[in-house]
């Protein structure tokens, strides 16, 4: 007992010095007893890569941007002073009572003061200056020389620019340009306006950065950025559609306004958007400045714009037209027809031609040849390199003048879900469900009967077309498709090309021969 006893002695005499050294050594560290300091975590802060600012880019262009209101004289389009044409009895002959009536008579409209107003009260057949349309645009010259859609001053007969400090000039139309949806207008004023000028569009990667100035919604300068999403847009829009797509933020308004790179030039010119609703989802297209450059400088020089003239009808080469005609790729542009009388015909360009090269450049397709002549000047002799009979051929071309027909050098036939096919004998013609007979005018094979579950009706051959040629040779007898039909497969093509003429015209198209 006595020596539990001596025990808890000890322990508390340890206890007591190891508190009074524990105090100690606290005084000794910190000089006196006192309560401890809580401690903070050091505020998050990530180092990252800075986006960079369009704050300088938007400063020295936004004088440059301008905001452009379209008028017109706007005629009479009823006799009751409304403006509406219903189609059936006016407004002024429905009972007193009726709802519509008393709408109209309270805030405005037909039978609403008619004793002041009357009908017809436009008698010359031509209205006041009416708002009819706004855009955007930019000035290209220090003189007053402004660029924007032609779709922003179709019908225009008054023209007013809006400057971004809210100064407002009337301009005049000087030319436009329907294909590639351009315009130009003038302001005629003493003094030099601050502009900008069109990139090496060459240069633009997809991926690269835009800066998109306008006037959405009549709001006036407003800024939106993006990336270039895509390069070479069709939209069908055109023969020369060459659209870059960008998704800065572009709305009605925005047409005719400019898309910068950061070095504050032009790359595009914003023109369309594609929305399901009608407000930006992000797709937005501008034309390239390559193709604004040379058109506007045409418009400022006399109005009007000079492109050469092949006067062909071309299609695309798809892989089908290509195995039928002994292609190696599917490149080039496929001549449906010539015009009668055109610097084509004349140079012995001939239905069935593809056309590889201008002047030893390769042509990609239909479209690119479009472009490729349209942007040289009439008279411009050419060297054309030709597909032809499963060889190789050239020809020289004097380009003519577009302006002076409308038949353009390279108006697209139809698109590349070719249609249909023809082969062999009638047998043959059976077995690719096709059902023929000889034309009333002697020319070719008319379709009498198309099997619904046939390859050539999936690929939409109608009866009442005719076929003309088969792989460029003339026939007017199943026997003659036969006889071409045999020298393909003997050649080891699988394919064969037929002219299919219609009401609206020529058309190629290429069908499977190996079945059956």
């Amino acid at each position: 007992m006595s020596q539990m006893q001596n025990g808890r002695s000890s322990l508390k005499t340890v206890l007591k010095s190891s508190a009074v050294g524990g105090l100690a050594a606290l005084m000794l560290t910190t000089g006196a007893a006192g309560p401890i300091a809580r401690s903070f975590a050091a505020p998050v802060e990530v180092n990252a890569p800075q986006v960079p600012s369009f704050a300088s880019v938007v400063d020295a262009v936004s004088p440059a941007v301008v905001s452009v209101r379209v008028k017109s004289n706007v005629e009479p389009v009823s006799d009751d002073s409304s403006g509406f044409s219903f189609g059936g009895r006016g407004l002024d002959q429905l009972p007193d009572d009726h709802p519509l009536k008393r709408f109209f008579k309270e805030f405005g409209g037909p039978g609403a003061n008619e004793d002041k107003r009357g009908p017809n009260r436009h008698r010359e057949g031509k209205g006041p200056l009416r708002p009819v349309a706004q855009g955007s645009g930019f000035f290209i010259s220090e003189d007053g020389y402004i660029v924007t859609n032609n779709h922003v001053v179709d019908d225009g007969s008054a023209y007013t620019v809006v400057l971004n400090d809210g100064t407002e000039y009337d301009a005049k139309l000087i030319g436009r340009d329907r294909r590639t949806d351009l315009a130009v207008l003038k302001v005629d004023v003493n003094r030099k306006f601050t502009y900008v000028q069109f990139a090496d569009d060459s240069k633009i990667r997809v991926g690269d950065w835009v800066v998109a100035v306008g006037n959405p919604f009549g709001l006036g300068g407003t800024v939106t950025s993006g990336i270039v999403s895509a390069r070479g847009r069709d939209i069908g829009s055109g023969p020369y559609d060459d659209y870059l797509q960008i998704d800065a933020a572009v709305n009605r308004g925005n047409s005719g306004g400019p898309a910068f790179n950061l070095n504050g030039e032009v790359v595009g010119i914003n023109t369309a958007i594609f929305s399901p609703s009608g407000g930006n989802v992000g797709i937005a297209f501008a034309i390239p400045a390559s193709v604004a450059k040379d058109v506007v400088q045409d418009l400022m020089k006399d109005g009007k714009v000079e492109r050469g003239w092949l006067g062909v009808q071309i299609q695309p080469v798809s892989k089908d037209i290509a195995e039928s005609l002994g292609l190696s790729e599917a490149k080039g542009a496929l001549v449906v027809a010539p015009q009668p009388g055109s610097p084509g015909d004349k140079a012995g360009i001939k239905q069935g031609d593809i056309i590889t090269a201008v002047n030893g450049d390769p042509i990609k397709d239909a479209r690119e040849l479009s472009r490729r002549i349209g942007a040289m000047a009439p008279n411009t002799k050419v060297e054309l390199s030709l597909w032809r009979d499963g060889k190789s051929q050239s020809v020289s071309v004097t380009l003519g003048d577009l302006a002076n027909d409308d038949a353009s050098a390279g108006a697209q036939g139809q698109n590349d879900n070719e249609r249909g096919g023809q082969s062999s004998s009638e047998k043959a013609l059976s077995s690719l469900g096709l059902t023929v007979a000889p034309a009333e005018d002697g020319k070719g094979l008319a379709i009498t009967d198309v099997d619904p579950d046939s390859d050539a009706a999936t690929r939409g051959l109608k009866t009442g077309e005719k076929i003309t040629s088969v792989n460029n040779q003339q026939v007017a007898s199943a026997a003659d498709v036969e006889k071409v039909i045999n020298q393909a497969k003997k050649d080891g093509r699988t394919k064969a090309l037929f002219q299919i003429e219609t009401e609206q015209g020529s058309r190629f198209i290429a069908l499977d021969i190996d079945q059956g």
